[in-house]
Order: C-alpha cells, then structure tokens, then sequence
C-alpha cells in the first residue's frame, strides 16, 4: 500500500475494526452484491476516490456486472440498464454522499421505501457511510492499493474472524 500514511501500521487495531465493519455488513446484508457494487462504484466516482473505484470496479466484475453498467453508472437517471430498485438506491448514494448541497435526500427516501424494506434501507444507508467513510480514509491519505493486496489483507481478517 503507497500512501503518505500506512493507516494499517499506524493504528492495526482500529482499522481491522474498520474494515471488519464492512466485511460484517456484507456477510449480514441481504442486498444483492451487484447493487451494493454499483452503490460503492457511485459514491466513489462522486467522491474522486481512485482505489476504490478501481476496487470496486473489479469486485464488481467479478460478481456478473457488466461492463456497459460500469462504463454508464455516472448516467445512470438516463440509462436505461438500471431497475427502479437500483435507481431508489444510486439516488440514497448521492443524496447522502452529497448531504452538505442540499436537503434532496426526502425526495430520495420516498423512492427507496418503495423498494426496500426497512431493515434493506438501514443496511444500504451503513452501506453507503462506509464507502464514504473508506473514501475519505483513502482519498485523505493518499492511499494506493494494489488488488491482490487488498484480497490479501480481506481474507487474512476473515480467517482471523473465523477462528476468534
């Protein structure tokens, strides 16, 4: 990892827990993969954040997305390649992950409520903060990681998890 701070030396314990949150979100999560990758996608590229949307981009490869959806996701109100349901919820992503331009997020939510369930809506809204949140992390310190290091390190803490 390059970077002008490498977070996991500086302080291992909180951010094994940090990522731990979002390894635990997604085993929890009943929201397809495929829309909590075009969730991550979305707020990454509103963010500016590089390695995540180079992460992401890949995971979401991996789990069947195609590309037309990955190449048109910055357009996604005018393409025609998105369900409602995966509109309601890139509509969450940017109204919360542009919470300080404006209070556009009740017209959002009366979207998302009519295709998600309650319980979904809490687990796309911790979804979508901790993107932001790894946005933040990484676009703030400048972070790089290579792929197969960051498969490395998620999987280390997984078999960490599992045997704690």
């Amino acid at each position: 990892m390059t970077g002008k701070v490498n977070t996991f030396a500086a302080a291992p314990a909180l951010m094994k827990e940090w990522q731990k949150s979002m390894l635990s979100l997604s085993a929890a999560s009943s929201l397809e993969p495929s829309l909590t990758e075009l969730v991550k996608l979305r707020a990454s590229q509103i963010n500016g954040c590089a390695n995540c949307l180079n992460m992401h981009a890949a995971e979401a490869r991996e789990r069947g997305e195609t590309e037309q959806r990955i190449y048109v996701l910055p357009g996604w109100r005018e393409a025609p390649c998105y369900t409602e349901r995966e509109r309601a919820a890139l509509e969450w992503t940017e109204a919360l992950t542009r919470l300080s331009e404006g209070r556009g997020h009740e017209r959002a939510y009366e979207a998302l409520k009519a295709h998600f369930t309650e319980e979904e809506q809490v687990k796309l809204t911790l979804t979508i903060n901790i993107i932001n949140g790894w946005n933040r992390i990484v676009v703030g310190f400048g972070l790089w990681a290579d792929l197969d290091e960051i498969k490395a390190m998620s999987q280390a803490l997984a078999a960490q998890e599992a045997v704690a």
